[in-house]
């Protein structure tokens, strides 16, 4: 018999098998197909950047002593915006912008190992440096009255941190744009001043409990009535709104805010019209004022008297208001109802085929970040003993959403680096005093007044380089066997 031989049975015309060939790489451009484009593009900018800004910054109109106004000229700092502009426009297209750059689609395994260990330690840091900013803020200042400046600046970003830590509850996790906030954080502050300045109240609590009852412990009374209230107002929002997503949601809510602005300026006879609400009760050491007397907090405490002993009182009310955020937040994800707001924010019809009531789901985070920013709203009232309608506009809003999309939606940490950065970078603008020298700028010039326009570049330049925030990755509430960052491009955050 024959051998068997295999290859009878292999056509002729089979063609031979070969490994396939990869695909072809293009060819990186050259060097002047590259620079000379980006000089083009970066002149074309600043000339562009010139011309707009000459009317608008290179003229001023100031007023002098007799009357008039005189005009001044301020074309050299024209000049070195163009260029500025010019220059990050070429930076940008020779690196980021730059034709055939190999894109990295994940970063490298050091840094995100580095970031894995990090992460853990982040929120911990975080408010031990805040524990004891005050103690460093005096002994760096040199006593207690140099260091007020350097407090009032950590109350006033612990204030914002706080706001975008609720804010974070509707847009971060359920995913509801929302324009509005600052009409729950106006409702906090306004029930605070009502309640605390009523005279029939205060005429109530001395008869039937104590003399001046009502003027020590107010505060302490009303903070949990202003988070409610203004949690009140956040169900009477979410009502009208939950068929309502996208940009739909976010005209309705920034009409809300604005509709609570002009009630406050037009409700005279309640809120006393845009004079505002004044004499507001300062904070006390539960029932113990700050003051000079012998009944006063330093005599009880045998201390030598300082005004600011309330200002680090209230520094730490604010931390510890910020705390109570983050912990009910983080212990909120873990729930169900946390969980149900990530579903509401990745797909509202697969979150309605899985029988999760998205009625009350969208309610409940209307009212709870309604409640934190009602609670922030009470602080404000407290501390500068001073309510009117001009402290809760619209850019109020716009500056508490800028955190929470700067720092990452979904992100506690990098809400509160966004706040820190923006809040704490924008007030830093009034001790560039070196700018004033002859040879920069000249003595008449204001850093502070540019101060929005450094934060729409700083917008720009975090949309630019880091989409997704500050903060891109997320920490899932449930996990099998491990717990492993979700990277933010994996997560369609924000999209309502």
């Amino acid at each position: 018999m024959a051998p068997h031989r295999s290859d009878l049975w292999e056509r002729e015309d089979t063609p031979p098998e070969t490994t396939p060939a990869a695909p072809p790489v293009p060819p990186a451009p050259a060097a002047d197909a590259v620079v000379l484009p980006a000089i083009k593009d970066a002149v074309a900018s600043g000339v562009i950047t010139g011309l707009l800004l000459l009317p608008l910054v290179g003229f001023r109109a100031t007023e002098s002593g007799s009357g008039p106004l005189t005009l001044t000229y301020r074309f050299g700092l024209v000049a070195v915006f163009a260029l500025l502009v010019a220059g990050l426009r070429l930076v940008l297209n020779l690196t980021l912008w730059r034709p055939g750059r190999k894109i990295r689609d994940n970063r490298s395994a050091g840094l995100a190992a580095l970031s894995a260990k990090v992460a853990p330690a982040a929120r911990p840091a975080f408010f031990a440096l805040a524990l004891l900013y005050p103690l460093l803020a005096v002994t760096l200042s040199g006593g207690l009255s140099p260091s007020r400046y350097w407090v009032d600046l950590g109350i006033y970003i612990l204030t914002y941190v706080m706001l975008g830590w609720g804010l974070n509850i509707v847009v971060g996790l359920a995913g509801l744009l929302d324009l509005g906030y600052v009409a729950f954080y106006a409702v906090g502050a306004y029930t605070f001043a009502l309640l605390s300045t009523s005279v029939p109240l205060n005429a109530f609590f001395d008869a039937h409990v104590a003399e001046g009852f009502w003027a020590s412990w107010s505060f302490f009374v009303c903070l949990p009535m202003a988070g409610i209230l203004a949690a009140l107002w956040g169900v009477i929002l979410g009502f009208p709104v939950l068929r309502l997503r996208g940009d739909y949601l976010a005209i309705v809510t920034l009409a809300f805010g604005e509709i609570i602005r002009l009630v406050l300026i037009n409700w005279v006879s309640l809120t006393n019209g845009g004079a505002g609400i004044s004499s507001v009760p300062a904070i006390t050491f539960f029932g113990v004022p700050f003051n000079g007397n012998d009944d006063g907090f330093a005599a009880r405490f045998g201390l030598d008297y300082d005004s600011m002993h309330r200002m680090i009182f209230l520094y730490f009310i604010i931390l510890g208001l910020a705390a109570l955020t983050a912990l009910v937040t983080i212990r909120l994800r873990k729930m169900p109802v946390g969980r149900a707001w990530e579903a509401l924010r990745e797909d509202e019809i697969a979150c309605r085929s899985l029988g999760i009531n998205t009625t009350l789901t969208k309610l409940t985070a209307f009212a709870t970040g309604a409640m934190f920013g009602g609670f922030a709203g009470a602080f404000f009232a407290v501390r500068v003993r001073f309510v009117s309608p001009e402290s809760f506009t619209f850019m109020e809003s716009a500056v508490i959403l800028a955190i929470v999309v700067l720092g990452g939606m979904g992100s506690q940490m990098g809400v509160a680096a966004a706040a820190i950065l923006l809040i704490g970078g924008m007030e830093m603008l009034r001790n560039l005093s070196f700018l004033k020298a002859s040879f920069l700028f000249g003595p008449d010039f204001d850093p502070s007044l540019y101060r929005m326009l450094i934060f729409g570049f700083a917008m720009v330049a975090v949309m630019v380089w880091r989409p997704r925030g500050l903060v891109a990755n997320r920490m899932p509430t449930i996990f099998l066997k491990q717990r492993k960052a979700v990277s933010g491009a994996l997560v369609k955050e924000g999209h309502g």
